[in-house]
């Protein structure tokens, strides 16, 4: 009986790892570059993502430009996978960062993870 216990446990507990386990191409969009261009009166950020986007199950669906305290300052929502345009570039203009904010911060998200973890840092040069 005890032997029977065993197996059925090695069993379950071998299940719920593989249930728990994350999709082998499962991984957070990564912003692998970042830049800001000031007009004068607004700026544009423009961010570059890579992400293993499989479809419309799975793909990078945004990224935000925060401010040191956490503020968000802009969004730029990606509406479709970019499954064969990796990585790719996407720009949002027109956000409206105070004077004495010197660096923001860019954050991905995915449909399926949501948001990345560490934020990526970006100095700003007025």
């Amino acid at each position: 009986m005890f032997r029977a216990f065993s197996l059925a446990c090695a069993l379950a507990c071998a299940l719920a790892c593989a249930l728990a386990a994350p999709p082998a191409n499962a991984a957070p969009p990564e912003v692998v570059d970042a830049s800001a261009r000031f007009d004068g009166t607004s700026w544009t950020i423009s961010v570059t993502l890579r992400h293993p986007d499989t479809g419309w199950d799975h793909y990078a669906s945004g990224w935000e430009v925060l401010a040191p305290d956490g503020t968000r300052l802009g969004y730029r929502a990606l509406t479709h996978p970019h499954v064969d345009e990796q990585p790719f570039t996407r720009s949002l203009s027109g956000i409206r960062i105070p004077p004495d904010v010197t660096a923001v911060l860019v954050r991905a998200r995915c449909t399926l993870d949501g948001w990345a973890g560490n934020p990526t840092p970006l100095a700003l040069r007025r």
